[in-house]
């Protein structure tokens, strides 16, 4: 069926809704903190976007059953929050958001690193930012998705870390996700083309030790939650990106 680009009036859409997603993270800055639950960073998140007039894409997608994915220290992605979970001193934590609004979907996540972190989990959340952005900056127009992963998995294994390979970025906009895969290794000029005026997520998750990964049941939805094999620490950080006929704009900055 291929990609159909976004219209004039879809960007702005589309712009909105991962403004409302960047802004979400950014309020989280100033309390995130030692001893608050997952629950309760999920909540934050629930409360800001509903005050934007925006809705989570997370909430029942597949039968999710939270607004948020809270992925602490060795869960690579899709942790569910709960009461149980209480952020430590040391602990590293994704949160990933994704707004809707409008009929357009924003999604982004990041690192947040709680107390007196480890120069080692420092490096690793550090790696897993610039391997994102490294991603990012080989976007073409028309060019392929192996040309990003390739990128992506140079910078994580000169730093002496490895990508995971089963999941990856995707095409976002209309839908939560779409077309085309976007992978965290790859060659350069393979895979699925870039379509121009069509967005994608880059959001390479990066491991401290193999690249193997663990895969868990969410009761009552077909989502599934994922730990490193050697429960090691895992990192990730996401932007939605329009390509442009020229390039490429990063829609959810901070």
């Amino acid at each position: 069926m291929g990609i159909k680009p976004l219209s004039l009036e879809e960007i702005k859409k589309m712009t909105v809704a991962c403004r409302i997603a960047a802004d979400t993270l950014t309020y989280l800055d100033k309390y995130i903190k030692i001893g608050m639950t997952t629950n309760e960073i999920d909540q934050l998140c629930f409360d800001f976007m509903a005050t934007k007039g925006a809705k989570s894409a997370c909430l029942g997608y597949h039968g999710y059953p939270k607004y948020t994915c809270t992925s602490i220290n060795e869960v690579v992605c899709h942790g569910v929050p709960d009461d149980k979970t209480i952020l430590k001193d040391g602990d590293i934590i994704n949160v990933d958001v994704t707004a809707w609004i409008d009929g357009f979907f924003g999604d982004t996540s990041k690192m947040y690193m709680i107390g007196n972190v480890s120069e080692e989990a420092k490096d690793l959340v550090e790696t897993a930012r610039m391997a994102r952005d490294i991603g990012i900056e080989a976007i073409r127009p028309n060019g392929y998705t192996g040309d990003i992963g390739f990128e992506t998995n140079k910078l994580v294994t000169r730093k002496g870390y490895v990508a995971v390979k089963e999941i990856g970025g995707h095409g976002v906009g209309r839908k939560f996700h779409e077309e085309p895969f976007v992978p965290s290794y790859g060659k350069k000029g393979k895979g699925e083309r870039l379509v121009p005026f069509h967005c994608i997520t880059v959001e390479p998750m990066v491991n401290q030790g193999t690249d193997e990964i663990i895969e868990f049941d969410i009761p009552g939805s077909s989502i599934k939650y994922y730990h490193t094999a050697d429960s090691l620490l895992s990192a990730q950080f996401e932007h939605t990106v329009l390509v442009t006929d020229t390039g490429y704009e990063i829609l959810t900055l901070p």
